[in-house]
């Protein structure tokens, strides 16, 4: 069972089809839609304002939501939060990748399609036009996002999209495997429905070479 917390009388709302971690905290005047991925020690504050977070979307491992005291926080369908950001107070577009350990502060808005690199800093108020690449600290726009960076983004998102049902389905507390550093079990994830794995998902390094 996650760590799901009434604030003043208001609970979060919760698609049953999207998976919260046991090790993440949803507080609040918190919405989630359905195929959403919350991470382990994610923490959604819905305390001194609004998150909602639509369908598709995931929050990756350690994230933080929160908000200046009245704002709502907006994760638009799709949006793809990776490990370590925090989204303080903004809009996040449709289909935006955020990079691990980015920020984004308070009044900003991300346009639908947009990258945002890994450690990149938007401080309060920007208004980053749809499909831009973002880097740095100060962020920087420096492209546009190609038809090809967009389809990699997207297949990446998909992967997380299916991530909440096989947690549902298979995640469980167990004992480990003992290894004696002699015979090292190799364990495969078998794929039935020969959808994606994400084992099949390449680098942006990796995938334009």
């Amino acid at each position: 069972m996650a760590n799901i917390f009434e604030f003043k009388g208001i609970k979060p709302v919760i698609h049953p089809s999207a998976f919260i971690h046991p090790n993440a905290t949803v507080t609040g005047n918190v919405i989630i839609g359905k195929d959403v991925y919350i991470g382990p020690g994610a923490a959604l504050r819905g305390d001194w304002g609004r998150i909602i977070i639509e369908d598709g979307c995931n929050v990756q491992e350690n994230c933080t939501v929160h908000m200046f005291p009245g704002l709502t926080v907006t994760l638009k369908m799709g949006a793809h939060i990776g490990h370590g950001a925090v989204i303080h107070g903004s809009t996040i577009g449709k289909n935006v990748l955020v990079g691990v350990n980015a920020v984004i502060m308070d009044h900003v808005v991300i346009g639908d399609n947009c990258i945002i690199g890994a450690l990149t800093f938007i401080p309060e108020g920007i208004i980053i036009p749809d499909r831009k690449v973002v880097v740095g600290n100060p962020y920087k726009i420096i492209k546009d996002v190609s038809d090809e960076m967009l389809e990699w983004k997207t297949k990446g998102t998909a992967i997380y999209q299916v991530l909440p049902k096989d947690c549902h389905d298979t995640l469980k507390s167990c004992e480990p495997i003992s290894w004696d550093g002699i015979a090292n079990p190799d364990q495969q994830i078998t794929n039935p429905d020969q959808r994606i794995l994400p084992s099949d998902y390449k680098t942006w390094k990796k995938e334009k070479k």
